[in-house]
Protein backbone atom coordinates (compact mmCIF):
# COMPACT_ATOMS: atom_id res chain seq x y z
CA UNK A 1 0.00 0.00 0.00
CA UNK A 2 1.25 3.48 -0.90
CA UNK A 3 2.18 5.84 1.91
CA UNK A 4 -0.53 8.45 2.55
CA UNK A 5 0.81 11.88 3.50
CA UNK A 6 -2.64 13.47 3.83
CA UNK A 7 -2.92 12.08 7.37
CA UNK A 8 0.60 13.18 8.37
CA UNK A 9 0.18 15.37 11.46
CA UNK A 10 2.52 18.35 11.89
CA UNK A 11 2.85 19.57 15.50
CA UNK A 12 5.22 22.42 14.61
CA UNK A 13 7.44 23.39 11.66
CA UNK A 14 8.06 20.30 9.53
CA UNK A 15 11.12 20.26 7.29
CA UNK A 16 9.58 18.08 4.57
CA UNK A 17 5.93 19.18 4.45
CA UNK A 18 4.14 22.49 4.86
CA UNK A 19 1.17 23.03 7.15
CA UNK A 20 -1.10 22.13 4.23
CA UNK A 21 0.76 18.81 3.81
CA UNK A 22 2.34 19.91 0.56
CA UNK A 23 5.93 18.82 0.01
CA UNK A 24 8.56 21.51 0.40
CA UNK A 25 10.50 21.90 -2.84
CA UNK A 26 13.66 20.15 -1.64
CA UNK A 27 11.59 17.21 -0.33
CA UNK A 28 9.54 16.50 -3.48
CA UNK A 29 11.84 13.71 -4.77
CA UNK A 30 12.10 12.20 -1.28
CA UNK A 31 8.36 11.93 -0.81
CA UNK A 32 7.88 10.60 -4.34
CA UNK A 33 10.34 7.78 -3.72
CA UNK A 34 8.73 6.95 -0.39
CA UNK A 35 5.31 6.72 -2.03
CA UNK A 36 6.71 4.33 -4.62
CA UNK A 37 8.33 2.17 -1.94
CA UNK A 38 5.07 1.72 -0.04
CA UNK A 39 4.33 0.79 3.55
CA UNK A 40 5.36 -2.88 3.57
CA UNK A 41 8.68 -2.31 1.82
CA UNK A 42 9.44 0.71 4.02
CA UNK A 43 9.02 -1.36 7.17
CA UNK A 44 11.22 -4.15 5.81
CA UNK A 45 13.96 -1.68 4.90
CA UNK A 46 13.86 -0.20 8.40
CA UNK A 47 14.21 -3.73 9.79
CA UNK A 48 17.12 -4.39 7.42
CA UNK A 49 18.87 -1.25 8.69
CA UNK A 50 18.45 -2.34 12.28
CA UNK A 51 19.84 -5.77 11.45
CA UNK A 52 22.83 -4.18 9.70
CA UNK A 53 23.54 -2.01 12.75
CA UNK A 54 23.61 -5.07 14.99
CA UNK A 55 25.80 -6.95 12.53
CA UNK A 56 28.27 -4.06 12.28
CA UNK A 57 28.44 -3.72 16.07
CA UNK A 58 27.35 -0.08 16.10
CA UNK A 59 26.51 0.45 19.75
CA UNK A 60 26.30 3.01 22.54
CA UNK A 61 26.35 2.42 26.27
CA UNK A 62 23.57 3.29 28.69
CA UNK A 63 24.41 3.52 32.39
CA UNK A 64 21.45 2.24 34.39
CA UNK A 65 21.25 1.26 38.04
CA UNK A 66 25.00 0.91 38.28
CA UNK A 67 25.32 -1.27 35.19
CA UNK A 68 26.72 -0.45 31.75
CA UNK A 69 24.46 -1.83 29.02
CA UNK A 70 25.49 -1.89 25.37
CA UNK A 71 22.63 -1.21 22.98
CA UNK A 72 22.36 -1.12 19.21
CA UNK A 73 22.40 2.43 17.86
CA UNK A 74 18.78 3.58 17.17
CA UNK A 75 18.55 4.74 13.54
CA UNK A 76 15.74 5.95 11.29
CA UNK A 77 16.25 5.38 7.58
CA UNK A 78 14.51 8.52 6.23
CA UNK A 79 17.25 11.11 5.67
CA UNK A 80 16.85 14.70 6.77
CA UNK A 81 17.37 17.02 3.80
CA UNK A 82 18.73 20.57 4.11
CA UNK A 83 19.22 22.80 1.03
CA UNK A 84 22.85 23.74 0.44
CA UNK A 85 21.92 27.38 -0.03
CA UNK A 86 20.68 27.48 3.56
CA UNK A 87 23.56 25.38 4.82
CA UNK A 88 26.15 27.79 3.45
CA UNK A 89 24.84 30.44 5.83
CA UNK A 90 24.77 28.02 8.77
CA UNK A 91 28.33 26.92 8.05
CA UNK A 92 29.55 30.54 7.99
CA UNK A 93 27.84 31.14 11.34
CA UNK A 94 29.49 28.07 12.89
CA UNK A 95 32.94 29.09 11.66
CA UNK A 96 32.43 32.56 13.10
CA UNK A 97 31.24 31.17 16.41
CA UNK A 98 34.13 28.73 16.92
CA UNK A 99 36.70 31.34 15.94
CA UNK A 100 35.36 33.75 18.55
CA UNK A 101 35.14 31.04 21.23
CA UNK A 102 38.77 30.06 20.73
CA UNK A 103 39.82 33.70 21.06
CA UNK A 104 37.70 33.93 24.20
CA UNK A 105 39.29 30.85 25.81
CA UNK A 106 42.79 32.05 24.95
CA UNK A 107 42.03 35.46 26.47
CA UNK A 108 40.74 33.91 29.70
CA UNK A 109 44.02 32.05 30.19
CA UNK A 110 46.11 35.13 29.45
CA UNK A 111 45.10 38.78 29.90
CA UNK A 112 41.36 38.29 30.59
CA UNK A 113 40.81 41.51 28.68
CA UNK A 114 37.14 40.74 28.04
CA UNK A 115 36.65 40.65 31.82
CA UNK A 116 38.68 43.81 32.38
CA UNK A 117 36.55 45.60 29.76
CA UNK A 118 33.35 44.59 31.53
CA UNK A 119 31.94 42.57 28.63
CA UNK A 120 32.10 39.21 30.42
CA UNK A 121 31.21 39.14 34.15
CA UNK A 122 34.03 38.36 36.54
CA UNK A 123 31.69 36.37 38.78
CA UNK A 124 30.82 33.96 35.97
CA UNK A 125 34.49 33.20 35.48
CA UNK A 126 35.11 32.97 39.23
CA UNK A 127 32.45 30.26 39.62
CA UNK A 128 33.30 28.34 36.45
CA UNK A 129 33.72 24.62 37.18
CA UNK A 130 35.72 24.14 34.01
CA UNK A 131 38.22 26.99 34.30
CA UNK A 132 41.61 25.37 34.96
CA UNK A 133 44.13 27.59 36.80
CA UNK A 134 46.78 25.06 35.73
CA UNK A 135 46.36 26.29 32.13
CA UNK A 136 46.97 29.99 32.78
CA UNK A 137 49.76 31.37 30.58
CA UNK A 138 49.99 28.33 28.30
CA UNK A 139 50.12 28.91 24.54
CA UNK A 140 48.74 25.87 22.70
CA UNK A 141 49.71 25.33 19.04
CA UNK A 142 48.08 27.88 16.70
CA UNK A 143 46.46 29.51 19.74
CA UNK A 144 43.59 27.02 19.45
CA UNK A 145 42.02 25.36 22.48
CA UNK A 146 38.87 23.71 21.08
CA UNK A 147 39.99 21.82 17.99
CA UNK A 148 36.84 19.69 17.74
CA UNK A 149 33.54 21.39 18.52
CA UNK A 150 30.02 20.04 18.27
CA UNK A 151 27.42 22.82 18.35
CA UNK A 152 23.79 21.74 18.72
CA UNK A 153 21.32 23.48 16.39
CA UNK A 154 17.53 23.55 16.38
CA UNK A 155 14.96 24.92 13.97
CA UNK A 156 12.14 26.76 15.72
CA UNK A 157 8.50 26.98 14.66
CA UNK A 158 9.38 30.13 12.72
CA UNK A 159 11.68 28.09 10.46
CA UNK A 160 14.80 29.86 11.73
CA UNK A 161 17.90 27.99 12.90
CA UNK A 162 19.25 28.68 16.40
CA UNK A 163 22.27 27.49 18.37
CA UNK A 164 21.13 25.57 21.44
CA UNK A 165 24.54 24.89 23.00
CA UNK A 166 28.25 24.44 22.23
CA UNK A 167 30.18 21.28 23.15
CA UNK A 168 33.86 22.10 23.47
CA UNK A 169 35.26 19.41 25.76
CA UNK A 170 34.93 15.94 24.21
CA UNK A 171 31.98 16.17 21.78
CA UNK A 172 30.80 12.79 20.52
CA UNK A 173 28.57 11.43 17.78
CA UNK A 174 30.56 11.93 14.59
CA UNK A 175 31.12 8.19 14.05
CA UNK A 176 27.36 7.68 13.97
CA UNK A 177 27.10 10.43 11.36
CA UNK A 178 29.52 8.48 9.16
CA UNK A 179 27.86 5.10 9.70
CA UNK A 180 24.41 6.56 9.08
CA UNK A 181 25.43 7.46 5.53
CA UNK A 182 26.72 3.94 4.82
CA UNK A 183 23.52 2.32 6.07
CA UNK A 184 21.30 4.73 4.12
CA UNK A 185 23.16 3.86 0.92
CA UNK A 186 22.46 0.21 1.62
CA UNK A 187 18.74 0.41 2.35
CA UNK A 188 17.59 3.39 0.20
CA UNK A 189 19.85 3.31 -2.86
CA UNK A 190 17.19 4.77 -5.18
CA UNK A 191 17.23 8.04 -3.25
CA UNK A 192 20.79 8.59 -4.48
CA UNK A 193 19.43 8.67 -8.03
CA UNK A 194 17.36 11.70 -7.01
CA UNK A 195 19.90 13.53 -4.86
CA UNK A 196 23.65 14.05 -4.67
CA UNK A 197 24.19 14.81 -0.97
CA UNK A 198 27.51 16.40 -0.08
CA UNK A 199 29.93 13.75 1.21
CA UNK A 200 30.79 13.25 4.86
CA UNK A 201 33.25 10.37 4.50
CA UNK A 202 36.21 12.75 4.33
CA UNK A 203 35.83 13.62 8.02
CA UNK A 204 38.47 11.16 9.32
CA UNK A 205 41.09 12.55 6.93
CA UNK A 206 40.11 16.11 7.88
CA UNK A 207 40.38 15.20 11.55
CA UNK A 208 43.81 13.63 11.03
CA UNK A 209 45.02 16.71 9.15
CA UNK A 210 43.72 18.97 11.92
CA UNK A 211 45.51 16.92 14.57
CA UNK A 212 48.70 16.76 12.48
CA UNK A 213 48.68 20.56 12.26
CA UNK A 214 49.35 20.58 16.02
CA UNK A 215 52.53 18.50 15.91
CA UNK A 216 55.27 20.23 17.97
CA UNK A 217 57.93 19.22 15.43
CA UNK A 218 57.98 19.58 11.65
CA UNK A 219 61.02 17.32 11.36
CA UNK A 220 59.11 14.04 11.37
CA UNK A 221 55.81 12.44 10.50
CA UNK A 222 53.53 13.14 13.49
CA UNK A 223 52.56 10.23 15.71
CA UNK A 224 48.90 10.76 16.55
CA UNK A 225 47.01 8.60 19.04
CA UNK A 226 43.43 8.48 20.33
CA UNK A 227 43.29 8.31 24.14
CA UNK A 228 40.19 6.48 25.43
CA UNK A 229 39.01 5.79 28.98
CA UNK A 230 38.41 2.19 27.87
CA UNK A 231 35.78 -0.25 26.73
CA UNK A 232 33.22 0.73 29.36
CA UNK A 233 32.94 4.32 28.17
CA UNK A 234 29.63 5.12 26.44
CA UNK A 235 31.45 6.43 23.35
CA UNK A 236 34.05 3.65 23.09
CA UNK A 237 32.69 2.56 19.71
CA UNK A 238 33.45 6.02 18.39
CA UNK A 239 36.96 6.10 19.87
CA UNK A 240 37.84 2.81 18.22
CA UNK A 241 36.13 3.76 14.96
CA UNK A 242 37.95 7.07 14.56
CA UNK A 243 41.32 5.58 15.46
CA UNK A 244 40.82 2.87 12.85
CA UNK A 245 39.62 5.32 10.19
CA UNK A 246 42.60 7.65 10.78
CA UNK A 247 45.11 4.81 10.93
CA UNK A 248 46.10 5.82 14.48
CA UNK A 249 46.74 3.81 17.59
CA UNK A 250 43.91 3.59 20.11
CA UNK A 251 45.49 3.83 23.57
CA UNK A 252 44.52 3.88 27.21
CA UNK A 253 46.37 5.80 29.89
CA UNK A 254 48.44 2.76 30.86
CA UNK A 255 49.80 2.56 27.29
CA UNK A 256 51.53 5.95 27.64
CA UNK A 257 54.21 7.35 29.92
CA UNK A 258 56.11 10.62 30.31
CA UNK A 259 59.90 10.48 30.73
CA UNK A 260 62.23 12.76 32.69
CA UNK A 261 62.48 15.14 29.73
CA UNK A 262 58.70 15.64 29.74
CA UNK A 263 58.26 13.70 26.50
CA UNK A 264 55.30 11.34 25.98
CA UNK A 265 55.97 7.80 24.79
CA UNK A 266 53.75 4.91 23.81
CA UNK A 267 54.60 1.40 24.92
CA UNK A 268 54.92 -0.93 21.90
CA UNK A 269 56.31 -4.42 21.30
CA UNK A 270 59.26 -2.72 19.60
CA UNK A 271 59.98 -0.45 22.57
CA UNK A 272 58.91 3.11 23.44
CA UNK A 273 57.65 5.26 20.57
CA UNK A 274 57.36 9.02 20.88
CA UNK A 275 53.84 10.52 20.70
CA UNK A 276 53.32 13.99 19.21
CA UNK A 277 49.56 14.55 19.30
CA UNK A 278 46.90 13.07 21.57
CA UNK A 279 43.25 13.22 20.61
CA UNK A 280 41.96 12.73 24.10
CA UNK A 281 38.49 11.45 24.87
CA UNK A 282 39.05 11.76 28.62
CA UNK A 283 37.74 14.66 30.70
CA UNK A 284 40.23 17.13 32.17
CA UNK A 285 39.92 15.90 35.73
CA UNK A 286 40.99 12.35 34.83
CA UNK A 287 43.81 13.00 32.35
CA UNK A 288 46.76 13.57 34.69
CA UNK A 289 46.73 12.40 38.34
CA UNK A 290 49.73 14.61 39.09
CA UNK A 291 47.63 17.72 38.48
CA UNK A 292 43.91 16.89 38.66
CA UNK A 293 42.22 13.88 40.26
CA UNK A 294 45.05 12.06 42.06
CA UNK A 295 43.04 8.83 42.18
CA UNK A 296 42.48 8.66 38.44
CA UNK A 297 43.78 5.52 36.74
CA UNK A 298 42.54 6.63 33.32
CA UNK A 299 45.10 9.32 32.59
CA UNK A 300 48.86 9.67 32.22
CA UNK A 301 51.02 11.01 35.07
CA UNK A 302 53.05 13.97 33.81
CA UNK A 303 50.90 14.63 30.75
CA UNK A 304 50.33 18.27 31.73
CA UNK A 305 54.08 18.75 32.19
CA UNK A 306 54.70 17.46 28.67
CA UNK A 307 51.95 19.70 27.27
CA UNK A 308 53.23 22.79 29.08
CA UNK A 309 56.74 22.06 27.79
CA UNK A 310 55.42 22.01 24.23
CA UNK A 311 56.48 18.40 23.69
CA UNK A 312 52.99 17.06 22.96
CA UNK A 313 49.76 18.57 21.65
CA UNK A 314 46.39 17.79 23.25
CA UNK A 315 43.08 18.07 21.46
CA UNK A 316 40.94 19.42 22.82
CA UNK A 317 43.28 21.38 25.04
CA UNK A 318 42.77 21.14 28.81
CA UNK A 319 40.70 24.05 30.01
CA UNK A 320 38.69 24.42 26.79
CA UNK A 321 35.59 23.51 28.77
CA UNK A 322 35.53 26.97 30.32
CA UNK A 323 33.46 27.95 27.28
CA UNK A 324 31.37 24.77 27.49
CA UNK A 325 29.01 26.27 30.04
CA UNK A 326 25.37 27.16 29.48
CA UNK A 327 25.81 30.49 31.25
CA UNK A 328 28.80 31.34 29.03
CA UNK A 329 26.57 30.35 26.08
CA UNK A 330 24.27 33.23 26.94
CA UNK A 331 27.17 35.65 26.38
CA UNK A 332 28.39 34.22 23.04
CA UNK A 333 26.72 36.96 20.92
CA UNK A 334 28.64 39.52 23.01
CA UNK A 335 31.82 37.44 22.68
CA UNK A 336 31.51 37.44 18.87
CA UNK A 337 31.01 41.20 18.77
CA UNK A 338 33.92 41.79 21.16
CA UNK A 339 36.58 39.69 19.41
CA UNK A 340 35.48 39.84 15.78
CA UNK A 341 33.56 43.12 15.66
CA UNK A 342 30.86 41.26 13.74
CA UNK A 343 27.18 40.63 14.17
CA UNK A 344 26.45 36.96 15.03
CA UNK A 345 25.39 35.05 11.93
CA UNK A 346 23.62 32.36 13.96
CA UNK A 347 21.38 33.49 16.82
CA UNK A 348 21.15 31.94 20.26
CA UNK A 349 17.82 30.78 21.60
CA UNK A 350 16.55 33.72 23.73
CA UNK A 351 18.07 33.13 27.17
CA UNK A 352 17.40 34.47 30.67
CA UNK A 353 20.44 34.67 32.95
CA UNK A 354 19.32 34.06 36.50
CA UNK A 355 22.38 35.87 37.89
CA UNK A 356 20.68 39.17 36.97
CA UNK A 357 17.92 40.23 39.36
CA UNK A 358 15.37 41.31 36.73
CA UNK A 359 15.83 38.15 34.67
CA UNK A 360 15.73 36.00 37.81
CA UNK A 361 12.44 37.57 38.84
CA UNK A 362 10.95 36.82 35.43
CA UNK A 363 12.16 33.21 35.49
CA UNK A 364 10.79 32.50 38.96
CA UNK A 365 7.43 33.93 37.91
CA UNK A 366 7.23 31.94 34.68
CA UNK A 367 8.72 28.53 35.49
CA UNK A 368 5.64 26.85 34.02
CA UNK A 369 6.53 28.30 30.61
CA UNK A 370 10.30 27.89 30.54
CA UNK A 371 13.03 25.30 30.17
CA UNK A 372 15.56 25.68 33.01
CA UNK A 373 19.11 24.34 32.59
CA UNK A 374 22.01 24.09 35.02
CA UNK A 375 25.33 25.45 33.79
CA UNK A 376 27.34 22.26 33.39
CA UNK A 377 24.99 19.31 33.01
CA UNK A 378 24.72 17.50 29.66
CA UNK A 379 22.67 14.80 28.00
CA UNK A 380 19.36 16.41 28.94
CA UNK A 381 19.89 15.77 32.66
CA UNK A 382 19.14 18.17 35.50
CA UNK A 383 16.66 20.21 33.46
CA UNK A 384 13.18 21.48 34.19
CA UNK A 385 10.73 21.25 31.29
CA UNK A 386 8.33 23.87 32.61
CA UNK A 387 5.24 23.26 30.46
CA UNK A 388 5.16 19.56 31.41
CA UNK A 389 6.41 19.90 34.99
CA UNK A 390 4.57 19.33 38.25
CA UNK A 391 4.07 21.93 40.95
CA UNK A 392 6.52 20.05 43.18
CA UNK A 393 9.19 20.08 40.45
CA UNK A 394 8.76 23.82 39.91
CA UNK A 395 9.02 24.49 43.65
CA UNK A 396 12.21 22.41 43.78
CA UNK A 397 13.78 24.35 40.92
CA UNK A 398 12.70 27.69 42.35
CA UNK A 399 14.65 26.78 45.48
CA UNK A 400 17.71 25.57 43.53
CA UNK A 401 17.79 28.68 41.35
CA UNK A 402 17.41 31.03 44.33
CA UNK A 403 20.27 29.28 46.15
CA UNK A 404 22.69 29.58 43.22
CA UNK A 405 21.35 31.89 40.47
CA UNK A 406 24.69 31.95 38.58
CA UNK A 407 24.31 28.23 37.93
CA UNK A 408 21.08 28.48 35.93
CA UNK A 409 19.69 29.83 32.70
CA UNK A 410 16.16 29.62 31.35
CA UNK A 411 14.77 29.63 27.84
CA UNK A 412 11.32 29.62 26.28
CA UNK A 413 10.20 26.24 25.01
CA UNK A 414 11.45 26.02 21.44
CA UNK A 415 9.02 24.56 18.92
CA UNK A 416 11.67 22.20 17.58
CA UNK A 417 11.10 21.20 13.97
CA UNK A 418 10.03 17.74 12.88
CA UNK A 419 10.89 15.40 10.03
CA UNK A 420 9.17 12.24 8.69
CA UNK A 421 10.21 9.17 10.68
CA UNK A 422 9.34 5.48 10.27
CA UNK A 423 6.84 4.24 12.85
CA UNK A 424 5.79 0.69 12.08
CA UNK A 425 4.59 0.74 8.45
CA UNK A 426 3.90 4.45 8.15
CA UNK A 427 5.52 7.83 8.73
CA UNK A 428 5.03 10.21 11.62
CA UNK A 429 6.58 13.57 12.51
CA UNK A 430 9.33 13.41 15.12
CA UNK A 431 11.36 16.27 16.61
CA UNK A 432 15.04 16.64 15.68
CA UNK A 433 18.13 18.66 16.43
CA UNK A 434 21.46 18.74 14.59
CA UNK A 435 25.05 18.47 15.80
CA UNK A 436 27.53 19.63 13.13
CA UNK A 437 31.22 19.14 13.90
CA UNK A 438 33.71 21.97 13.43
CA UNK A 439 37.44 21.29 13.15
CA UNK A 440 39.92 24.07 13.93
CA UNK A 441 43.56 23.69 12.89
CA UNK A 442 45.41 25.67 10.27
CA UNK A 443 41.90 26.22 8.85
CA UNK A 444 38.33 25.83 10.09
CA UNK A 445 36.28 23.04 8.50
CA UNK A 446 32.61 22.19 9.07
CA UNK A 447 31.02 18.82 8.32
CA UNK A 448 28.52 18.79 5.47
CA UNK A 449 25.57 18.47 7.79
CA UNK A 450 26.24 16.53 10.96
CA UNK A 451 24.48 14.16 13.30
CA UNK A 452 20.71 14.60 13.24
CA UNK A 453 19.35 13.32 16.52
CA UNK A 454 15.67 12.39 16.60
CA UNK A 455 13.26 12.01 19.51
CA UNK A 456 11.75 8.63 18.62
CA UNK A 457 9.01 8.88 21.23
CA UNK A 458 5.89 10.65 20.01
CA UNK A 459 5.69 14.23 21.28
CA UNK A 460 9.08 14.05 23.03
CA UNK A 461 11.60 16.84 22.63
CA UNK A 462 14.45 14.83 24.17
CA UNK A 463 16.77 13.59 21.43
CA UNK A 464 19.58 12.14 23.57
CA UNK A 465 20.24 8.45 22.90
CA UNK A 466 20.47 7.78 26.64
CA UNK A 467 16.86 8.93 26.97
CA UNK A 468 15.20 7.20 24.03
CA UNK A 469 16.53 9.23 21.10
CA UNK A 470 17.99 7.99 17.84
CA UNK A 471 19.51 9.49 14.71
CA UNK A 472 19.13 10.06 10.99
CA UNK A 473 21.40 10.63 8.03
CA UNK A 474 21.68 14.34 7.19
CA UNK A 475 21.84 15.36 3.55
CA UNK A 476 23.05 18.72 2.32
CA UNK A 477 21.75 18.99 -1.24
CA UNK A 478 22.09 21.64 -3.93
CA UNK A 479 18.54 22.54 -4.92
CA UNK A 480 19.59 25.04 -7.56
CA UNK A 481 18.63 28.10 -5.54
CA UNK A 482 15.14 26.99 -4.49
Amino acid sequence: MAIDFTTYQIPTYDEALSRTNRARSHAVPLLRVLREIGEEDLASRQAAAEMAIKGMGITFTVYSEGAAIDRAWPFDIIPRIIPKQEWDGIRAGLRQRVKALNLFIDDLYHKQQIVEDGVFPREVLAKSKNFRPQCVGIDPPLGIWAHICGSDLVRDSDGGVYVLEDNLRVPSGVSYMLENRLITKRVLPELFDEYAPLPVDDYPSQLFDTLSDLCPSRDRQPEVVVLTPGIYNSAYFEHAYLAQQMGCELVEGSDLFVDRDDVVYMRTINGPQRVDVIYRRIDDEFMDPEVFNRESILGVPGLMRAWKAGNVALANAPGAGVADDKVVYAFVPDIIKYYLNEKPLLPNVPTYRCMYAEELEYVLGHLHQLVVKPANESGGYGMLMGPSSSKAEREKFARLISEDPRNYIAQPMVGISTVPTVVGKHLEARHVDLRPFILSGSKIQVTAGGLTRVALRKGSLVVNSSQGGGSKDTWIVDTGGS
